[in-house]
């Protein structure tokens, strides 16, 4: 999965440390990273290649992480791709980069990147929000309100029925390979009534001999997942909810498509189960 990136070791402790030459930097664009343009993998700068360009990038660097030796910076300064030989790239490809860590360092900076553009005003007094020097917090020092990284707990049902899962593709979304059942932990639930209820709401089923996975920090979407197996309890028709799936079947193991991307929970999930580990 994309935060499975060992051997090297990722560290987000906070330290409002100074940037050196040769650390990373990651700047977005929207939906858009820069990257070094002649490479095919994720290429991203250092202060170093843009010396030239601006040598004041490195004044207003934020410290974001650490991926073995190497610090990663947010730089939120739009326009870089100015720089010969740099290039705003998709965030898709994320999504398909061989080396994780690459990837991984990419989709985190990005979350923080959000995190951080949404919250530059206090939303109790609208005062401007000025980062912590001891934590990864924006505080208001007009009236003592503080902020952290937004992070929803979210929940992934493979509901399985004998040798049959339960596949389902969603409503309205640019993504068009099969899913599993997910949905957000609500107000007051636990992870296992979430369950119940994403998989009544739906599809219409009743699940009982509910297993847990294992879980994954998501940065595409703030959310750390929950991966469950879950037992058919009852009968085993569809009633589909149409505002959040375009169609959800049952289907048995030797058809389900491999997975291909490796990336996700999701993904791993259906592996498992296709291949009988489940």
């Amino acid at each position: 999965m994309i935060h499975d990136i060992e051997p090297r070791i990722f560290n987000n402790k906070y330290d409002p440390k100074k940037p050196g030459l040769y650390d990373l930097f990651l700047a977005y664009d929207g939906d858009s990273v820069l990257v070094r343009e002649d490479k095919e993998k994720l290429w991203y700068p250092s202060f170093d290649d843009f010396m030239s360009f601006d040598p004041s990038l490195m004044e207003r660097a934020k410290y974001l992480f650490s991926i073995d030796d190497i610090n990663y910076f947010l730089i939120e300064d739009k326009g870089l791709d100015g720089n010969l030989g740099w290039v705003y790239a998709n965030t898709g490809r994320f999504r398909t980069e061989p080396k994780y860590w690459r990837s991984f360092a990419g989709a985190i900076g990005w979350q923080l990147n959000r995190w951080y553009d949404n919250h530059r005003f206090c939303s109790k007094c609208g005062s401007n929000l000025e980062p912590s020097d001891r934590e990864r917090m924006l505080h208001c020092n007009n009236c003592g309100f503080s902020v952290y990284p937004t992070i929803s707990p979210c929940v992934i049902v493979a509901v399985y029925n004998g040798s049959k899962l339960l596949l389902t593709k969603y409503a309205g979304r640019a993504y068009t390979r099969y899913a599993l059942i997910a949905g957000f932990v609500e107000i007051g639930e636990s992870l296992e009534q979430t369950v119940h209820r994403e998989v009544m709401e739906e599809v219409g089923l009743k699940v009982k001999n509910l297993s847990f996975y294992k879980s994954q920090p998501w940065p595409f979407t703030d959310t750390l997942l929950a991966g469950f197996y879950a037992e058919l309890d009852g009968d085993d028709t569809i009633i589909l909810d149409e505002n959040e799936l375009e169609t959800a079947v049952w289907m048995e193991r030797e058809d389900i498509p491999p997975n291909e991307l490796r990336i996700s929970l999701t993904g791993e999930m259906m592996d498992n189960f296709r291949l009988n580990k489940i």
